[in-house]
């Protein structure tokens, strides 16, 4: 039996990025499969509006839901859907593998060794992943952990207000001494790291398990040494701090606008529309967007940053999307649109690091024909992922395959970034990511860079910067702690834990 695609409405694509490198810009077609199952490719993506009515889920069998079988599915997908469909390995033998994820893996192993597919192309739990950008749901501690690969120490760099780990003293700068399941069991982080690396951490951490509880060592942020306990809990992830995620800095009697979005979920609609009210209310025209450790989300929510940033480009090109040739028909290009609550910024310092990919990369690249030497990439090079993917579902098994489909670009056709925006972007400012400051303040070292940059001030450019600046070597020795099997709020909020 054939499955049928369908496409959910061109606003709901999904970027992001997996192992600290990848995520995804997808969701446009929604494919549901019928109820005798099968693994075919056929049928045709029909236009739609917002959205579609679901398919019931068939019972899955045995058969219907074996290897070989979504094994098939993923091939016939990639066959037709793939943006790179010359650099995809079809003669894999399936019978090699035992796991859908090294199969799929294997396929698309020479667009990877091109750094055009850098785990962009995964499986994944369809429930999971609608819980996630629907309402940012997840279950977790709550926190974003980065290790110092210098060290072998494991820092808390974000702390989310509705995770359990917060109310217990888990905020940004907590260092994270020992870990275990009881007091008795307490394993030094240090040695965890010196053993088996970041992945013995994350062991430690146990899996994304609702009631399960770990006991800590942590150094607070004044220094006190202290054991904590927290369990994990389902909670919704804010995509934008009520404590410090859009605020109007004071710099010398100049307003300007910060905005830190976590992630493009769908729950960041009315955050960032009353971030972006409350600075037109207050005549910003500088603003400071940090995404330095966003790795992606839907396209509808970056296409609403653009036009929240864009009052004065209403109907000019925002991106591009495009397609393989055989599936031009669904090329399309997305134009600035008209917010009430927009504004005209006439400089943007974004700030970006090796986490910040796809979504965050596609709303930054959008600006580069328009502000040009008004706009800067502060902090380090991010990921680069300028490429997307659809959804394809095996809705019995619970399968979403998350494909490479497209590539995106911005008005002036540019978006071969595969090696991060620090290549592309008119000016780039390096800067260290500050653990010590709460992210928004005005002392971080990044967010300090970022003011400076805005006044006018002279920057070290990021390594992997060209053109005028030159370049010059910098080295960031903290890395964001990110699992082998990222789960769906991992991939798009990578560290996160």
């Amino acid at each position: 039996m054939k499955a049928k695609f369908r496409r959910t409405g061109s606003k709901e694509n999904n970027m992001g990025f997996k192992r600290i490198g990848r995520t995804s810009l997808s969701i446009v077609l929604a494919g549901t499969l019928s109820a005798c199952g099968g693994g075919g490719s056929g049928g045709s993506p029909t236009a739609g509006g917002g959205g579609v009515t679901p398919t019931p889920t068939p019972t899955p069998t045995t058969s219907q839901c074996s290897l070989a079988n979504r094994q098939q599915f993923v091939a016939d997908v990639l066959n037709e859907w793939y943006l790179f469909p010359e650099l995809l390995d079809l003669t894999v033998n399936k019978a090699n593998y035992t796991n859908l994820q090294d199969y799929i893996d294997a396929v698309v192993a020479p667009a990877r060794a091109q750094s055009k597919d850098r785990f962009f192309t995964y499986i994944t739990s369809i429930e999971e992943e609608n819980a996630f950008f629907n309402s940012g749901s997840s279950a977790g501690f709550g926190f974003r952990l980065g290790y110092d690969t210098g060290a072998n120490r494991v820092f808390v760099i974000e702390a989310f207000e509705e995770g359990p780990a917060f109310p217990v003293g888990f905020d940004r700068g907590v260092e994270l001494l020992a870990i275990g399941i009881s007091s008795g069991t307490l394993q030094d982080v240090s040695a965890l790291m010196a053993s088996g690396g970041p992945q013995a951490v994350i062991d430690a951490l146990g899996p994304s398990t609702a009631g399960l509880t770990r006991v800590f060592r942590i150094r607070d942020n004044s220094g006190v040494v202290r054991e904590v306990s927290s369990t994990k809990a389902e909670y919704p992830l804010d995509p934008v701090s009520d404590r410090y995620g859009a605020k109007v800095l004071n710099d010398g009697g100049k307003q300007v606008g910060y905005i830190n979005l976590r992630t493009f979920i769908d729950t960041a609609d009315p955050d960032l529309r009353a971030a972006f009210a409350d600075f037109r209310a207050k005549g910003v025209t500088e603003v400071i967007v940090d995404f330095r450790y966003n790795g992606g989300g839907l396209v509808r929510i970056a296409e609403l940053m653009g036009d929240l940033m864009g009052r004065d480009k209403v109907g000019q090109i925002f991106s591009y999307t495009t397609l393989r040739p055989s599936k031009a028909s669904e090329n399309s290009s997305d134009l600035f649109g008209t917010q009430p609550e927009s504004i005209a910024p006439t400089k943007i310092a974004f700030i970006g690091r090796g986490g910040t990919a796809s979504a965050s990369e596609l709303v930054t690249n959008a600006f580069i024909p328009y502000l040009g030497n008004n706009m800067a990439l502060v902090g380090a090079n991010t990921y680069g992922k300028p490429v997307g993917q659809y959804g394809f579902d095996l809705a019995a098994c619970d399968d979403r395959l998350r494909a490479v489909v497209f590539k995106t670009e911005n008005a002036n056709r540019q978006g071969e970034y595969f090696t991060g925006l620090a290549s592309v972007v008119p000016n780039t400012c390096s800067a260290n990511d500050d653990i010590s400051a709460q992210l928004g303040d005005p002392a971080e070292a990044s967010v300090a860079a970022a003011l400076n940059f805005l006044r006018g001030g002279s920057c070290t450019p990021i390594s992997g910067t060209t053109g005028k600046q030159g370049a010059q070597a910098v080295t960031s020795r903290r890395e964001l702690l990110q699992p082998k099997a990222p789960t769906p709020a991992q991939r798009e909020v990578p560290g996160l834990f």
